[in-house]
């Protein structure tokens, strides 16, 4: 079969910041991709937590061709009936009263960084600045974002930090009252680590961090960008924590495939941004828009919501069964269909090898960092692709480890 491209061509135009597998996907439709040379794969990766209901969803298909008939964009120096239509959704569903638009879970972050330092120098002064992370987060590539993520991997090398950022190691309370005071303006967490290893976050270390936030006046916020919209098994999993941040950010499963973010909060914080003071060109288009409110319509739902908890078991038992006879993982943990296998003492740093060898079988997973293999597949994934995806696995781990 000839192409008019191939991977070869990345090398030759593409910018070397990624390293691409060697297949390149032409086609999907529902949990199921198609590359170039007909091979058919089962995807548990959906596009790093992104395709929310798999591939071609006919009620996303459907919400972006009408829409595309109608209005593509036209500035936020206008509103538009989609972006609107979402936002009161986002409030309806949660705790906010007021929603920012934006492209991406980078640029969420960023607006929610700049307006917890801006509401905090203009309600109690210019030294209550600080924002506080913790080691191994990730919260985007922009140098902001990238600052307060705490992986120097991603942020050494160009040349001087934004100031005024500290880090503290996940899941320990006592390290966070060390270091948090009456200079600090927010604590930024995850509830799920996930580029970190898709580490959950316990409920005592997130009800302690929202004490310390209340006691030291900084706001709470929650990077909800890879475990929102779903993805733990609730809407956001601020829910299944019974924990309430201050700001919350959103993007990846929430276009379900279509890029698009959104930054949460309350009247009283989004007042802070006034006229002017931050802006994005794309932001909540109409087409971003209209995407978005069809993910939010179909994953908010009992059916499905209640079903993520039901394939989360099911993935998680045949992690566990696999692992009776390779040894492979120390531990299979996650919430919802953000699920690690982390690998064990023989297989470390070898994470990349085993999506490797799974795409060879025809499942496409992912890694979170060398030492664990990461799941995020669609959250209406059918059992039936789950268990032929999981038997392409185990092939997979057993060609791996010799067993």
């Amino acid at each position: 079969m000839s192409h008019d491209v191939t991977r070869a061509d990345f090398d030759k135009v593409m910018v070397p910041n990624y390293a691409p597998q060697d297949f390149i996907p032409v086609r999907g439709a529902g949990s199921r991709v198609w590359d170039q040379a007909g091979k058919e794969y089962i995807d548990f990766a959906g596009g790093i937590a992104v395709n929310s209901l798999g591939h071609a969803h006919p009620a996303l298909v459907k919400a972006l061709t009408e829409q595309a008939q109608k209005l593509w964009h036209v500035s936020n120096t206008l509103t538009n009936e989609p972006a609107l239509r979402l936002a009161a959704k986002l409030v309806a569903a949660t705790f906010a009263d007021k929603v920012f638009l934006c492209n991406s879970g980078a640029e969420a972050n960023e607006a929610a960084f700049k307006l917890a330092r801006r509401y905090a120098i203009e309600k109690f002064g210019e030294g209550k600045h600080e924002l506080i992370s913790t080691t191994n987060s990730f919260h985007g590539r922009t140098f902001f974002t990238v600052t307060v993520g705490g992986q120097p991997k991603y942020s050494d090398g160009f040349g001087p930090r934004p100031a005024g950022i500290h880090h503290v190691a996940y899941n320990d309370l006592d390290a966070l009252k060390a270091v948090i005071s009456d200079k600090t303006a927010a604590v930024v967490v995850e509830p799920v680590q996930g580029e970190g290893g898709v580490l959950p976050a316990s409920v005592e270390y997130l009800k302690g961090v929202r004490e310390l936030c209340n006691q030291f006046n900084a706001l709470l916020i929650f990077d909800e960008v890879q475990t929102g919209v779903g993805r733990s098994g609730s809407l956001y999993a601020y829910m299944e924590y019974g924990v309430t941040p201050d700001i919350l950010t959103s993007a990846k499963s929430l276009g379900g495939g279509f890029p698009i973010g959104a930054m949460l909060t309350s009247n009283e914080i989004a007042k802070h941004l006034g006229v002017g003071t931050h802006g994005t060109t794309y932001g909540g288009n109409p087409l971003a828009s209209a995407v978005a409110e069809a993910v939010i319509d179909t994953v908010n739902t009992p059916a499905v919501l209640t079903g993520i908890k039901a394939k989360h078991a099911l993935i998680v038992r045949h992690l566990q069964q696999l692992n009776e006879t390779t040894r492979a993982f120390k531990e299979v943990r996650g919430l919802g269909l953000l699920i690690g296998a982390v690998l064990s003492e023989d297989w470390k740093g070898k994470a990349k090898d085993f999506m490797t060898a799974a795409a060879k079988e025809g499942v496409m997973v992912l890694q979170a960092g060398p030492d664990v293999v990461r799941f995020a597949p669609s959250l209406v994934i059918p059992d039936a692709d789950i268990e032929e995806g999981m038997a392409r696995f185990a092939r997979a781990v057993h060609n791996v480890v010799g067993k």
